[in-house]
């Protein structure tokens, strides 16, 4: 048996545009709800929610019969935590708040088997189908997406060093950590925060190296993947599941009036 290639990297290096969605609810019938719905790629958040190993499995094992990517949110930089979810079979990770050059190599170490990394070896794992996989040690590293998260001024003026470290997928702006970093709390969509990461991205993009954020303005979202971004997620579960309930519930009681 081989490794299963990766369609989020490989679109990635195609320059495929990756239209994503945020997955905040740790549940895996949640999960199970919008994984048919045909996103390219998809954010297991530990960071911003209740998730732990077992429901991001759980969840990894819901999309395993659908095309999107799971990717997930490592909860911090940490080779522990890195470990374990590769081992649970993660296509991908995001890491959050990657600082400084040294940080990022830290996080692709992570990701990678000695002697160019840290990662400990296991051989029956989710990952390799229980020590079925033949190549997986030989192709593992080429087909894990690693993104980092740049989300304060410091790191976006550190964004063009920091992807050019050598393992690095794509660089991920978060506006709203930028937002808050700024002055701009609660603003994430303030022309401010966005003329910070406009011209780091479009020089990333020069580069060849694939950018995304999460906007949850999907007209925005759109005019960013026109733009050269090259994975978005215009949305989340929770945030679906909020506005959709208040407008129903507004729709019903409008009528009743």
């Amino acid at each position: 048996m081989l490794l299963a290639q990766n369609a989020f990297t490989k679109a990635l290096r195609a320059g495929e545009k990756q239209i994503g969605l945020w997955i905040s609810l740790a549940n895996n019938f949640a999960a199970e709800v919008v994984a048919p719905a045909g996103y390219d790629w998809a954010l297991i958040d530990m960071e911003h929610s209740p998730n732990d190993y077992f429901s991001v499995l759980g969840q990894l094992q819901a999309f395993s019969s659908y095309s999107t990517v799971p990717i997930v949110r490592v909860e911090w930089n940490d080779a522990v935590a890195v470990k374990r979810l590769l081992d649970l079979g993660a296509p991908g990770l995001l890491f959050p708040m990657i600082q400084t050059v040294e940080e990022a190599q830290r996080a692709v170490a992570a990701t990678r088997y000695s002697p160019h990394g840290l990662r400990g070896v296991s051989g029956s794992t989710r990952a390799t189908k229980f020590g079925r996989v033949q190549d997986y040690t030989a192709r593992i590293q080429e087909e894990t997406a690693v993104l980092l998260q740049v989300e304060t001024r410091a790191a976006v003026e550190q964004a063009e060093a920091i992807a050019q470290v050598d393992g690095v997928s794509g660089i991920f702006f978060g506006p709203g950590d930028i937002a808050a970093d700024i002055g701009k709390l609660g603003k994430p969509i303030d022309p401010e925060v966005w003329d910070l990461i406009k011209p780091v991205a479009e020089r990333l993009i020069e580069q060849g190296v694939p950018v995304g954020t999460l906007v949850l303005d999907p007209t925005f979202a759109a005019e960013l993947l026109a733009e050269g971004f090259a994975f978005v997620a215009c949305g989340t579960d929770t945030g679906l599941l909020a506005k959709g309930s208040d407008q129903l519930l507004s729709q019903v009681q409008g009528a009743l009036q």
